[in-house]
């Protein structure tokens, strides 16, 4: 049966720390308990997307507790955007699933005030994304948004997408989400397995995750993984149009521009999957990099 609830949205917020600045991490987080990871699942493509669905029975099969708390509808390109009305409305239309009518990050901020109330979760994990989320993309994007709404919350996260700068070919991202999600349960063991009872990721330093599209139907194995930065460079642009009644056009077309060495862009052109540290002010220092990296040492798509 599909219930729906419609709570302050205001008081959501106030149950969860400052939005600015790097919360601390809340004890649970901090000393983790022996057993399966508890995983908070969101997206910006939506609760019932194909990507969000194939993670978690894919996470689920590993044997970790995954619960969806996803946007109702597509909230792709909502950066890290809160709504700021006095209500939403939140569905649980089935088992382990809420959906949220708002952005990734009112998901987010949602699941941790109301569904995981009693005790965070281990990990947000936001995707797998339909499309890549590199260069500029990054920073627009709703799926590393969601995954920013948890680190501001002292819980860590992984944003997780598939593609690359390119037209995209609908039927290789979904058959390439299978790689992609191989690659992300394989990260989450790691983390796992390096963490112990502790915390899995530092304090306010997330991983985005972009896995490429390999072969002609997509299913291939990417050529390894690669620590990385956000490559500057714009990736799309908009142009506008005007039609003379008041209103404009507006059409968005791809950006041809050098890849950046060491980038996310090189790294998935290259057929290599990019995991690239993020934080919520935006920035990571070398430390974080070298961590990183340490933790991606040997592991393999």
């Amino acid at each position: 049966m599909r219930r729906t609830r419609v709570l302050p949205l205001a008081a959501l917020l106030l149950c969860t720390p400052a939005l600015t600045g790097t919360a601390p991490a809340s004890a649970a987080a901090e000393a983790r308990p022996a057993g399966p990871l508890r995983i908070l699942l969101t997206n910006d493509d939506g609760y019932s997307a194909p990507g969000i669905r194939m993670l978690f029975q894919r996470l689920t099969a590993a044997g970790h507790d995954v619960t969806i708390v996803a946007p109702l509808t597509n909230q792709s390109g909502a950066g890290t955007k809160l709504m700021g009305g006095s209500t939403v409305k939140v569905e649980h239309p089935e088992p382990r699933v809420w959906a949220v009518d708002g952005t990734p990050g009112d998901s987010v901020s949602f699941g941790l005030a109301a569904v995981f109330a009693d005790r965070a979760p281990d990990l947000v994990v936001s995707g797998t994304n339909f499309g890549p989320n590199v260069a500029a993309l990054a920073t627009h994007s709703g799926t590393v948004g969601g995954a920013i709404a948890a680190l501001e919350r002292g819980v860590p996260a992984i944003a997780v997408s598939t593609g690359e700068l390119a037209v995209p070919v609908p039927e290789q991202i979904l058959n390439a989400m299978g790689p992609t999600n191989d690659f992300t349960v394989k990260l989450v063991e790691r983390l796992r397995a390096r963490a112990g009872n502790g915390r899995l990721l530092p304090v306010g330093v997330g991983l985005n995750v972009n896995h490429p599209v390999v072969g002609a139907d997509g299913k291939g194995t990417a050529r390894g993984a690669s620590v990385t930065t956000q490559d500057p460079q714009p990736g799309l642009t908009a142009e506008y149009t005007d039609a003379g009644d008041g209103t404009w056009k507006v059409g968005v077309s791809l950006v041809p521009a050098p890849d950046q060495r060491g980038g996310d862009v090189e790294a998935v052109s290259a057929d290599r999957v990019s995991v690239a540290p993020i934080s919520p002010d935006w920035n990571t220092g070398a430390g974080d990099f070298a961590e990183v990296a340490v933790l991606l040492g040997g592991l393999r798509p």
